[in-house]
């Protein structure tokens, strides 16, 4: 492995694995086994997301025609949205959006990108919509690496480890 893909990889697991051991939380959810379940989940998928889409961009995005792997995996996200898993949204935290789709939508969202930029490796909280409940979760996307800036080249002065983006989750809490 090359020594760029290691410090990629490295860095990857760490913000991963910093985004849930001190979450901040818009309201303090209760200490409840279903939503501790719920918070397993929101681990493992974006562990999942965000390192397929670093596997991705290290192995098959080699210049501007090809598809970004972000692209490809906001598909697999409307995909796992459409089949009732969870839903998945991309946030820009730099004001500039590469996409404006990618904008902060709701109060969540908008409080998840001031914790972010606060320092803060993660932000959630228990909503109820329809009688049921689900986390709100968003972790932090700092550029990982150089590939990054090929197609994000606004983010090329980003200081690493900087968020410059956001995973929103939405899951079912499963009672």
């Amino acid at each position: 492995m090359r020594t760029s893909q290691a410090v990629s990889w490295a860095l990857l697991a760490a913000v991963v694995s910093i985004s849930f051991l001190s979450i901040s939380r818009g309201e303090s959810p209760e200490k409840d086994a279903p939503v501790e379940r719920a918070r397993k989940t929101v681990l493992m998928i974006d562990d999942i997301y965000k390192g397929g889409i670093v596997l991705i961009t290290e192995n098959y995005v080699h210049d501007d025609d090809d598809m970004p792997a972000g692209v490809a995996f906001k598909k697999l996200f409307a995909s796992a949205e459409e089949k009732g898993w969870h839903s998945v949204r991309l946030l820009d935290a730099t004001e500039e959006p590469y996409n404006p789709e990618n904008a902060p939508a709701d109060e969540f969202e908008k409080n998840a990108i001031k914790a972010l930029l606060a320092g803060k490796p993660g932000y959630e909280t228990v909503i109820e919509k329809e009688g049921k409940r689900y986390l709100r979760s968003a972790t932090p996307v700092p550029v990982v690496m150089q590939k990054c800036i090929m197609c994000h080249e606004q983010y090329a002065e980003a200081k690493p480890g900087t968020p410059i983006g956001a995973i929103s989750y939405t899951v079912p809490i499963e009672d």
